[in-house]
């Protein structure tokens, strides 16, 4: 299911356990000052601030309304630059979701038909959400800064990669950054090649495959509460 950018704005920083700090990115995002921003939202540039850096109380649902309303305001007086750049990004990352409790990685496979490729690591780990990646489409599209993103709220999560032939490429871009998933899973790959499971148990990573195609992994990753 994917969200329009509105909804995707309003929600990271609403769920966020650092809601200012997800406020100041999508700012940066837009590229404008705290000052450009408190002045579209008739506020002192002080309350941005403040927000920003944690020393105010988590912003209200208004608050984050009034927040995201300037943002896509200033967007579309500059030319919608973000939300076409969401609308690419939209087609990389088919589904994504953070859960308000984890589940264990064992009963995460079991709800795809996993098949755990890494053998000695511990699939009591909890897995906090999923992304699920085109990894064609990723390579073409997404820069740094988009990486990050990927990860949503946590990096306990799994990553989903369709498109997958033999699944080194993504076990080498997960190993040159520093932040590291719980999980990653390839969709209906080809073959798996050795050195993505050596990677992964290198990096303390869960490696699984899934003969799921897409669209049925979708509809049971948004089935999970």
């Amino acid at each position: 299911m994917q969200f329009p950018l509105r909804e995707k704005i309003a929600g990271e920083i609403a769920l966020s356990e650092q809601p200012g700090k997800t406020m100041r990115k999508w700012r940066e995002e837009l590229r404008i000052t705290q000052t450009d921003l408190a002045h579209h939202m008739r506020v002192s540039p002080s309350v941005i601030s403040d927000y920003e850096a944690g020393r105010r109380t988590s912003p209200g649902i208004k608050t984050i309304h009034r927040l995201v309303d300037a943002l896509l305001e200033i967007d579309q007086r500059t030319g919608q630059k973000l939300s076409k750049r969401f609308e690419e990004y939209s087609d990389v990352i088919p589904s994504m979701r953070d859960w308000s409790v984890g589940m264990r990685a064992g009963d995460f496979l079991r709800r795809i038909d996993g098949k755990l490729l890494t053998q000695k690591l511990n699939t009591r780990r909890l897995v906090n959400g999923y992304t699920v990646i085109d990894s064609i489409k990723a390579i073409t599209t997404l820069d740094a800064t988009d990486y990050l993103r990927i990860y949503g709220s946590t990096s306990e999560r799994a990553l989903c990669f369709t498109g997958v032939k033999y699944g080194r490429s993504p076990m080498i871009a997960i190993k040159a950054h520093p932040l590291k998933p719980a999980m990653v899973v390839y969709v209906q790959p080809e073959n798996i090649d050795e050195l993505a499971m050596k990677l992964a148990d290198l990096e303390g990573i869960l490696l699984a495959r899934t003969e799921l195609d897409q669209a049925e992994l979708i509809s049971r990753l948004e089935r999970i509460a």
